[in-house]
Parts: structure tokens; C-alpha cells; sequence
């Protein structure tokens, strides 16, 4: 009697995230500390208002000119939002860290989860692994170009990182953001908060600095409405096809929400916070990136001598170009420039470090599920910080071997960028597209429901997202050589072929799907 009265209060104190957990089979290990703010600042930092936008602004802009590239950013956003509200409904019901996969095993039924679990579970630590790399790939690019500005510049003998260093501070960053993501979740959480305070700081210093600073502006006219293809650097002739490729900076950008998802197991009340969190992540993002592309759009000098291979920054990183035409055009000096890159770089940092944080965790979850080889040795918990500290070395690992081509390869940031995206956004089209065509009778709605509304989000939703994953496959210039051509077709075919290989013959005789690790004194949850 005593014992079942002291059963029924734990229940009562307990925190509704913890408890929605224990009734999907799963007992608490984590340390369940995190607050919404937390949580989203963790979410902002892996979606961030510079990694996505910076790296491809160069290309996406040369496609088909300025309006396609601004106007490009609001109908990403557009369809983003119908993807967000989705997952969110999603994240209220399941509350737990292997959040993409362990929704799409439910969703699915006891049928078809074992094969939709391993679907999403293995393109999303695909996509996560990879992104990991384009943060180091875009953070080194960055460095690159501070160094070249703080030595002098491409004219007057400034130093130009060659491929091996560039490489090294690849390898660098992923080793210290593995580092960092060993240490307890307080200290990991505490840099995610400086994070989301610098970039809206920061954000909003380059956003207002830049046009006010520049000599000139572009006009309105020439940003929102100037279309034009540059065939004769891209190789591309079709405007549809240019438009289609343009948009592929904001398609980069707006995902990685689900970060949130990832920590419901470490956030308080996750299953309300959870997709506030994915929400306020998409809402803040959107704002603050089209501020950042106007601003950079605004302040375009010119135009060609963004891409001239002899200009101050050797035509490698167009932002950093416009930063350096502004402040050298007022002041004769780049210091401000070097300052504004710095603010950028110091996003990248952030945005790796959660992305790493993210990728361990799917890596734990899936371990914790016996879906990867060795995987006693993956969901192993650091025994003092209790973090997976075996997944963050192992996803570092995979990275740096992402990134060795680095030293014969020019396309290495395409292809990374693309696995990472078909990867990861490819992982959401699973459980959303599980949520679309599942009874509603089965779906046990959590704090945030859509009711009737959700299936024709959940169709827009999938649609987009099928989209997205489409687009990343063309091809981004031609003719086709060995420099410009976008292998991650190949690699992701045959990565992917691979793993359903794997399924077909041994797999789906052991895998289930997420496994329950609470039972009651009947064997039920």
C-alpha cells in the first residue's frame, strides 16, 4: 500500500516530458535540465543565421542574379514553415531523443516501423555526420579569408591558406567540437546560450554596420527585381533551371529545427517545449536570414569583381569580398571587415558544436536500438558527465574522413552540402509522410495537435521536402568535368544501396525498431 502510494506520487512530481517517455517504453537516463530557452537556443545555433546563408551565397547569386536570390528566401520559408508545424505535432506525441526515427517507427505501425525506423534513422545521422562538415568546411573558408585580410590581401601579398592547412583546420575544428561535446551538458548548453545571444547581436550589427557603411547602395529595383543568368561562368542558359539552383541557399539554410527534437529527453516539459522550440527556431531564422541577404544584396559594390580570381580576396568568398569593397571603400582599411568575419566565423563554431551535439545523440539513440554495428560500444554514456561521449568521437571520426578529399577534390563543400541535405531534410519526409497516411484513431496527440489541419499540412510538408532532396541531386555547372561534377548522387547511392542491402539480408531478422527499456510487473508499459 505504502509502496504504491510513493508509485503514485513520483507519477504525480513527475515532469510531463519524463512521463510521456515512460508511457513510449523508455525510462529516464539523461539528465532532464535543459529549459526552453535552452532548447532553442541549441535549435537556433544548429539552424544559425550565417552557416546556411554565407557558404552558398557566392553561387546562388551568380545563377540568376539578386531577386531570385532574395525572393528565393521567403517561398523556402513559405513551404519550411508547413514542414515545422508537422514535425512540431510530432515532437508534442513523442518525446524522445531518437525523435525522427523512433517517430517514424511508431507512426508507421507495428508493420512497416521497423523498416521506416531504419530509413530515417540512417539518412538523418547521414545528414547530421555531414553536416558537421559543412560547418568545418565553411568555418575553415572563413578563416581563410581572416588570415588573408589580416596579412595583407590577394594584391599585396597577404597569405592564402593552400589545401593541406585548409584541411588541417578542417580536421581541427571537428576535434575540438568533439572535445567541447565530452565535457558536461551544462557546459555544451552554456555556449549554445552565448550563441543565440551572438548571433542576434551579431546578426544585427552586420545587418545595420554593412549598408551604412558601404559607399553606395544598390537600389531597390536592382535587388528586388534584377534577374539575370550568368551562363557564361555557370554554364547554365535555362532561367528556369538558374532559378531552381538559386534557391538552393535558402534550402541549405532553413532546416536543422529539429535539433530541439533531439533533446526532449534532456528539456523540461519537452512535449509542449519541444515544438516551441522547432517553431520559434523557424519563425527567428527566417526573419533574421532575409535581413542578412538584403544586407548583403544592398551593399554589392560590383557585381563582377565579386568573382574576379585577382580581386582582394582571390574570388573565393563573395561575402567577405562585399565586407571588405565596403569598409576599404570608407575607411582604407579592412580591420572592420575582418571584424565582421569573425562574428561569422564564431556562428560557424557554434553551429558545428551543436550540430555535433545533435549527431551523437541520433547516433546514441540508434546504438541504444542495437541499429549500428558495435552498438554496445556507441550508447555508452560518459561515466562522470553522462553524455554519449564514444558517439561524439565516432560521428568526429566519420567527418574527417568526409573531408580528406579536401586536398585533390574542388567540389568537396557541394557534395558535403548536398549529402547533408537529402540526408537530413530526407529523414523529415518519413515520419511526416507515416503521420499523413496513418489511422487517426492510432495517433496519441500530445499538448500541440492539428486535428483535421494535418493532413493537408503533412502533404505540402512532404511534397516540399521530396522537392528539396530532388534538387540537390542536379548537376550546378557545366559542362560536367571532374571539377564540377556534383558527386553526391554517387555517394549517397551507393551509401544508401549499401545500407538497404544490409537491411534486405540480416537486418530486418534482428532490427525492430526502437526498443523499450521500462517494463511494468505484466511485461507492459
Amino acid at each position: 500500500m505504502v509502496h504504491n502510494e510513493v508509485d503514485a506520487s513520483r507519477i504525480q512530481e513527475m515532469d510531463s516530458g519524463e512521463r510521456r517517455l515512460n508511457e513510449l517504453g523508455y525510462k529516464q537516463e539523461l539528465r532532464r535540465e535543459m529549459t526552453l530557452f535552452k532548447t532553442l537556443a541549441i535549435s537556433f545555433s544548429t539552424m544559425t543565421l550565417f552557416t546556411g546563408i554565407t557558404p552558398l551565397y557566392d553561387s546562388s547569386l551568380l545563377y540568376a542574379g539578386p531577386a531570385s536570390l532574395v525572393w528565393g528566401w521567403v517561398v523556402v520559408s513559405f513551404f519550411t514553415c508547413f514542414v515545422g508545424v508537422a514535425m512540431a505535432e510530432i515532437c508534442s506525441s513523442f518525446p524522445t531523443t531518437g525523435s525522427l526515427y523512433f517517430w517514424a517507427a511508431h507512426l508507421a505501425g507495428p508493420k512497416w516501423g521497423p523498416l521506416a525506423s531504419w530509413c530515417c534513422a540512417w539518412l538523418e545521422t547521414v545528414g547530421l555526420i555531414a553536416g558537421i562538415g559543412t560547418q568545418a568546411y565553411a568555418g575553415s573558408q572563413t578563416l581563410q579569408s581572416i588570415i588573408l585580410l589580416s596579412t595583407g590581401t590577394n594584391k599585396d601579398g597577404g597569405y592564402l591558406a593552400p589545401k593541406w592547412l585548409f584541411l588541417c583546420m578542417y580536421i581541427g575544428l571537428t576535434v575540438i567540437w568533439a572535445f567541447l561535446n565530452t565535457f558536461a551538458l551544462e557546459v555544451i548548453a552554456f555556449i549554445d546560450i552565448i550563441s543565440i545571444w551572438w548571433q542576434v547581436i551579431g546578426g544585427l550589427v552586420i545587418v545595420i554596420t554593412l549598408p551604412l557603411v558601404a559607399m553606395t547602395t544598390q537600389s531597390a529595383s536592382y535587388v528586388f527585381t534584377n534577374f539575370e543568368v550568368a551562363s557564361e561562368q555557370t554554364g547554365i542558359s535555362s532561367k528556369p533551371y538558374a532559378v531552381i539552383l538559386s534557391f538552393l541557399v535558402s534550402q541549405y539554410s532553413l532546416y536543422g529545427y529539429d535539433a530541439a527534437a533531439h533533446l526532449t529527453e534532456e528539456t523540461k516539459g519537452a512535449d509542449k517545449n519541444g515544438p516551441i522550440a522547432i517553431l520559434s527556431s523557424i519563425a527567428i531564422i527566417s526573419v533574421f536570414g532575409w535581413a542578412y541577404i538584403l544586407a548583403l544584396t544592398f551593399s554589392i559594390q560590383d557585381f563582377s569583381y565579386l568573382y574576379d580570381p585577382t580581386n582582394e580576396t582571390a574570388g573565393t568568398f563573395v561575402p567577405a569580398q562585399i565586407l571588405y569593397d565596403a569598409f576599404h571603400g570608407r575607411y582604407q582599411s579592412s580591420t572592420g571587415a575582418i571584424i565582421l568575419l569573425c562574428i561569422i566565423w564564431a556562428s560557424f563554431f557554434f553551429g558545428g558544436l551543436s550540430i555535433t551535439t545533435s549527431a551523437a545523440r541520433v547516433v546514441y539513440a540508434l546504438s541504444r536500438d542495437q541499429g549500428l554495428p558495435f552498438s554496445s560500444v556507441w550508447q555508452k554514456l560518459h561515466p562522470k558527465h553522462k553524455v554519449p561521449s564514444n558517439a561524439v568521437w565516432l560521428c568526429a571520426a566519420i567527418c574527417i574522413l568526409l573531408g580528406l578529399p579536401i586536398l585533390k577534390v574542388n567540389v568537396v563543400f557541394t557534395a558535403i552540402t548536398s549529402i547533408c541535405t537529402i540526408g537530413w531534410v530526407g529523414g523529415y519526409a518519413v515520419p511526416i509522410f507515416a503521420r499523413f497516411v496513418m489511422p487517426e484513431k492510432n495517433f496519441n496527440a500530445g499538448p500541440f495537435y492539428l486535428g483535421k489541419a494535418r493532413r493537408p499540412i503533412c502533404l505540402v510538408a512532404f511534397l516540399w521536402i521530396c522537392y528539396t532532396c530532388s534538387v540537390f541531386l542536379l548537376p550546378t555547372f557545366y559542362p560536367i568535368t571532374w571539377n564540377t561534377f556534383n558527386y553526391a548522387p554517387v555517394a549517397l547511392g551507393v551509401g544508401l544501396s549499401l545500407v538497404m542491402l544490409w537491411w534486405m539480408l540480416d537486418a530486418r531478422k534482428w532490427f525492430k525498431g526502437p526498443v523499450r527499456n521500462i517494463e511494468t510487473e505484466n511485461g507492459k508499459v
